[in-house]
Order: C-alpha cells, then sequence, then structure tokens
C-alpha cells in the first residue's frame, strides 16, 4: 500500500495501551535514555520553579506527569497530535490539571500560537524525532521566552544498527494503522553535527550535544543523543 501518514491514520493509535492497563500511577523517575533506565534526569532542564514547560510529543504525559506532581512549574503543557495519546493521556492524568495541561494539537501549529509563552521546551523521543526540524526548530525558538532552553533526547543511530544521517534528511519506518494495516511514517535520525547545525539556523545558541550509550543487549537498543540549545537573553 501507499505511505500512510498521521495526517490520515493515527498511527500511534495502540502504542503504550498496554502499559497503561496496569500503570497507571505518575512515574517516580525521569530519563532521557532510550532505554529509559540510566542516565541524566530531569535536572537537565534547570530549575523549573514558577516556569512554563512544554512536553513536544508527549505521548501519554507521563514524562509531563513527572514534573507537573513532583516539582514546582507553573504549568507543563504536554502537547501531541495522536487522539489516542490525548486521550490516554487524559485517563491516566487529567486529575494532575491545572498544573498539568493536556493539548491535542500539531506541534508546530501550537508553537506559533504560542509565541514567547514557554521558558522551557523539550522532547523525549518525541515531536522533534518525528516532524521535520526545519518547521518545527523554527517553530520552538518562536514560543521560547528570551534566554528560555531547548532539551531533547533522539536516537544517536538507526535502531538497526544503521549510522544516522549526516543531513536534513527522514527515513520512512514501519508503523500499522489503527485496523492493523502496514503504513510508515517519517523518523528524523541526524548526526550530531546535523542537529548543530539546524538549530543554529533556528536562532539558538550554546548548543550542547552529548552521547548517552546504550543500556542493556538486544537488537533494538541504541545510544542516545541527548541535546540542549538556548535563545539569547
Amino acid at each position: 500500500m501507499g505511505r500512510v501518514t498521521s495526517s490520515t491514520a493515527d498511527l500511534w493509535h495502540h502504542y503504550g495501551r498496554t502499559r497503561a492497563g496496569t500503570d497507571r500511577e505518575v512515574p517516580g523517575t525521569f530519563f532521557w535514555t532510550w532505554g529509559q533506565d540510566a542516565g541524566p534526569g530531569p535536572e537537565v532542564l534547570g530549575d523549573l520553579t514558577g516556569r512554563c514547560v512544554g512536553d513536544l510529543g508527549a505521548g501519554a504525559a507521563r514524562h509531563a506527569a513527572y514534573l507537573a506532581a513532583r516539582h514546582q512549574p507553573a504549568r507543563v503543557i504536554a502537547v501531541d497530535a495522536s487522539p489516542a495519546q490525548h486521550a490516554m493521556a487524559a485517563d491516566l492524568y487529567g486529575h494532575l490539571a491545572p498544573r498539568l495541561r493536556l493539548v491535542y494539537s500539531d506541534v508546530v501549529s501550537h508553537l506559533h500560537a504560542m509565541p514567547a509563552m514557554y521558558d522551557v521546551l523539550y522532547s523525549v523521543f518525541g515531536a522533534v524525532d518525528f516532524t521535520d526540524p526545519g518547521k518545527l526548530l523554527p517553530a520552538a525558538a518562536t514560543a521560547l521566552r528570551p534566554g528560555g532552553r531547548l532539551v531533547f533526547s533522539t536516537l544517536a543511530h538507526y535502531l538497526s544498527g544503521a549510522a544516522a544521517q549526516p543531513d536534513v534528511v527522514a527515513a520512512d519506518i514501519p508503523a500499522k494503522t489503527p485496523y492493523g494495516e502496514a503504513a510508515t511514517m517519517r523518523r528524523w535520525v541526524l548526526q550530531e553535527h546535523v542537529w548543530t547545525k539546524i538549530l543554529d539556523s533556528a536562532g539558538f545558541t550554546a548548543i550542547a550535544v552529548n552521547v548517552l550509550p546504550a543500556t542493556g543487549e538486544g537488537p533494538r537498543t541504541a545510544a542516545t543523543l541527548l541535546v540542549s540549545a538556548g535563545l539569547p537573553e
């Protein structure tokens, strides 16, 4: 069949449903790594007290719920374009309102509608992975206040072990529609210098990229790039 994208089907319909049926608690940890079991935690975001924080591509909003419940932000806004993921997040963590706000929206559109509203934006293998960075990163710069920060984790290489792209090129990866039909979605897996270049082009400064080694063993383990950048004051 032809390539089906999130604009024609909710390709995240099945993701996380099994876990949501048994694990409904606010998480006790926050990790950036692909394995979600090691490495730095929320301290990478800085002091969130009284800050407006955005989770880009929040999925079931587990990371956002952790920050809302265990730190003291003014608000955490968890944005996701999947109706299924948004509904799951509302079911799991709707009780954390108003500190946690769940928004069903295309991330780029949301960011453009929120100029200079955020102090911190972050993504844990979220929208930064699945959105054209030429559109997302300038939109993030628009939505951040002067001195604001963007932090995200992304794959350092493909899950197959193949090297990340040396240019801004997306790969089509397998997915399934809500009805189980084969489909594909785009994912950006880029080398460190590529992320640095496009962040710089979007107006970010103080760009830092750290490689977090893979944890565990198996065919789908992966190293993580942890990327942070800021806007000038």
